[in-house]
């Protein structure tokens, strides 16, 4: 087995929150400088920048787990990431299907583009991406479970957009592959709350919208080699894998 570092939760220019500077060439350029070897890109409900980061990580040795950061009708935040590319596409025709339209205002929330690997501007995204989907936390896992995808609660310390904030208990019948905390959440004080399962996998991640953040939160993979199989086996501490949090 061998040790991996992974930042799980990365946004790039597309997040109309993320900066202008969180381009895919730069995000790899920043992943390399924080030492790590996995990363995920998950933009809010959607997928469409994260092909050309795998891309041009690939080049550097850098993994990447592509998806999204979805935000169910309950204003609960989740993770989302898919192995192939046809996975992936799938995923994207179900967020365009189900996101609340509401134009996007740049000069409100931010700009919302998709860029080449020159850095030039291929699509301008129109619905406003941190609205809601029209479909539930439950629906949402069904869907990542039928595309044999990965799901997981996004910063659940936090009150807003939190799994527990929102909800204030954990779901019957909700089983995520791993649960979320931010870059500075105390990890003894959430795995000993009695609010989750008692056996739950945690990881921990930067949320990071600008260049310097990436790193800042980070998750250390054991496991056999950075795959989506080993990663996904890895949360389920599937013999020997295994993950840990600082």
């Amino acid at each position: 087995m061998n040790t991996y570092k992974a930042d799980l939760h990365i946004h790039t220019l597309l997040s109309p929150c993320g900066s202008l500077e969180m381009s895919p060439a730069n995000i790899v350029e920043a992943a390399m400088a924080a030492g790590l070897d996995i990363i995920g890109i998950a933009d809010h409900n959607s997928t469409k920048q994260a092909p050309l980061v795998k891309k041009l990580a690939a080049e550097k040795g850098l993994f990447v787990l592509c998806g999204a950061e979805v935000n169910t009708s309950e204003e609960v935040h989740c993770l989302t990431f898919f192995e192939s590319t046809e996975q992936l596409a799938d995923f994207q025709s179900y967020l365009d299907k189900h996101l609340v339209y509401v134009k996007n205002k740049p000069e409100l929330f931010g700009e919302q583009v998709v860029v080449d690997e020159d850095e030039m501007i291929v699509e301008e995204v129109m619905p406003l991406l941190i609205n809601a989907l029209d479909v539930g936390l439950s629906t949402v896992e069904h869907e990542v479970r039928r595309l044999k995808g990965l799901l997981i609660p996004a910063h659940i310390d936090r009150m807003h957009n939190g799994l527990l904030g929102q909800l204030g208990i954990m779901p019957q019948g909700f089983t995520p592959d791993a649960f979320e905390l931010s870059a500075r959440a105390a990890y003894n004080d959430w795995k000993n709350s009695g609010r989750l399962p008692e056996h739950a996998t945690f990881i921990r991640s930067s949320d990071a919208h600008r260049p310097e953040n990436i790193g800042d939160g980070f998750t250390l993979f054991t496991m056999e080699k950075p795959s989506f199989d080993e990663i996904k086996k890895a949360l389920a501490r599937h013999k020997g894998r295994n993950v840990s949090i600082l």
